[in-house]
């Protein structure tokens, strides 16, 4: 059964500050995530909870080295061209390009470098689709401006963006400004080191920070869309937004308002980068709390700079129980989240949805009505491998084979206008939440693990052929027998 365009891009995504490693090579400074930990400190270091973030002796920090893909990155090209990718997501490290942020001109060996990964991957027929932020900055920003906080940053951003732009033009079509750059929407939740570079000091407001930080952000991607097309109309600049889903744990009207508020609050950022200003529900929460940060240029620049389409991550759906907590607001609270007992969950508690990527495409589209790409879907487990040097991760193929049959489902039965599908990941890689190398998503098996042991060697999983099938039938296979 073919639903798919025959142009659709398939491919996978990875991360700079997950993969590269080389994080004192070749001119490049240090990034915000360079110097957060693994382990059990990590969290706190995420939540911007510390004074210092200077490296630990007791501590490990697996961004370090990545998976080695600063070296190896042809081999990894090679992999991936092999299972046929018509995509690669990935990002550029700021701090490879302007190693402290603030400096006048680029540090032309980090353009070289991306110049290398792009020629490597259009000898293959892959098309790079970037993005410019992708939990990273350099940390310098972090530490002498106070990050995204300060409007300063924004000037860092754009010309950052506008450096790339001018470089790649003819080599990068797709871009997208920050990733999920709605995980700002839980000051109990919000890693504030990862997302915004903010560090917190004793006695700040930490929710008014979190939005500060996040609309200089909105300000900056609005002006980088707008200087991409100046520099090339055909350049198509998007948003990346961290997308699950949430549903009333029952039909109580509360329960329903509750699930409609975390909507709300976790998604209004989209509203922003789509529609060129703030919801009215968002700004009426402003108002509550006197947040007073939004200018009238900052109106014109939002509204100069929509995006063209929408790129957005599924792992996982919610569903929210009203406790009668925020009765007028139905503002949710973490405890208001609950499990979904019609779902099944991962090791890491993410429960298993497939229809829920079906229901979050249809939600995109009946309110923006522009082209989508699902640029992360994936699944982390315990990955064991066997003497022989296999892998068998069909519990990877089930998952990801149903998502993409719910997304084919989207497309052919509600219309939906679905540019491509990039899985997260196709290889092994330090995760973005834990740091963990055990927590592995991808066809590629890494041989590294959380202990530090390992020579990075790459080997195929089971996985690798299916998704090879999947691509070269565009989808068709799924219905097989």
């Amino acid at each position: 059964m073919e639903t798919l365009p025959k142009n659709f891009l398939w491919g996978g995504a990875i991360a700079a500050n997950q993969v590269e490693g080389g994080y004192n090579e070749d001119g490049r400074g240090l990034a915000n995530m360079d110097v957060v930990p693994s382990g059990k400190n990590r969290f706190q270091y995420m939540f911007g909870n510390v004074k210092d973030l200077s490296f630990k002796e007791k501590e490990k920090y697996p961004v370090l080295k990545g998976i080695d893909f600063y070296r190896r990155y042809k081999e990894d090209i090679a992999l991936f061209a092999e299972m046929g990718f018509k995509v690669l997501r990935l990002s550029i490290s700021w701090s490879r390009i302007f190693p402290r942020g603030d400096e006048e001109h680029p540090n032309e060996k980090g353009l070289q470098f991306y110049d290398d990964v792009f020629d490597e991957l259009l000898k293959y027929g892959i098309e790079p689709v970037i993005t410019l932020s992708h939990f990273e900055m350099p940390y310098h920003l972090a530490k002498e401006y106070g990050g995204f906080m300060n409007r300063k940053t924004i000037d860092f951003f754009v010309k950052f963006a506008e450096v790339c732009f001018k470089r790649y033009k003819n080599k990068v079509k797709y871009w997208m400004t920050f990733n999920e750059i709605n995980n700002q929407a839980d000051v109990t939740q919000h890693n504030l080191i990862q997302e915004g570079a903010v560090l917190l000091q004793e006695g700040d407001d930490v929710e008014y920070l979190m939005y500060l930080s996040a609309h200089h952000e909105l300000v900056a991607s609005a002006l980088a869309v707008k200087a991409a097309h100046e520099i090339n109309p055909d350049l198509q600049v998007g948003c990346m937004i961290g997308m699950n889903g949430v549903y009333p744990a029952s039909p109580k009207p509360e329960d329903v308002m509750n699930a409609l508020g975390a909507m709300h609050q976790k998604y209004w950022y989209v509203e922003v980068h789509a529609r060129g200003h703030y919801p009215r529900h968002i700004l009426k929460k402003f108002e509550r709390k006197g947040y007073d940060f939004i200018t009238e240029e900052d109106k014109k620049i939002l509204a100069e700079g929509k995006v063209d389409y929408i790129g957005f991550s599924y792992y996982m759906s919610f569903a929210t129980k009203y406790q009668g907590r925020n009765e007028k607001t139905f503002d949710y609270v973490p405890e208001d989240f609950v499990r979904n007992t019609y779902l099944k969950a991962s090791d890491w508690g993410w429960q298993i949805d497939p229809l829920g990527l079906r229901w979050c495409l249809n939600w995109f589209n009946d309110r923006f009505e522009l082209p989508m790409m699902i640029v992360e879907n994936g699944f982390g487990a315990y990955d064991k491998k066997e003497a022989d040097g296999t892998v068998d991760d069909q519990y990877r193929i089930d998952y990801l084979k149903e998502h993409i049959q719910a997304m084919k489902d989207a497309v052919e039965y509600d219309g939906v206008d679905l540019l491509g599908y990039t899985m997260w990941s196709p290889i092994d890689i330090v995760s973005a939440s834990t740091g963990e190398y055990d927590k592995r998503y991808g066809f590629i098996y890494v041989n590294y693990n959380n202990n530090h042991e390992g020579d990075f060697s790459r080997s195929k999983k089971k996985s690798f052929d299916w998704y090879k099938h999947v691509i070269e039938t565009n989808g068709a296979c799924l219905f097989e027998d």
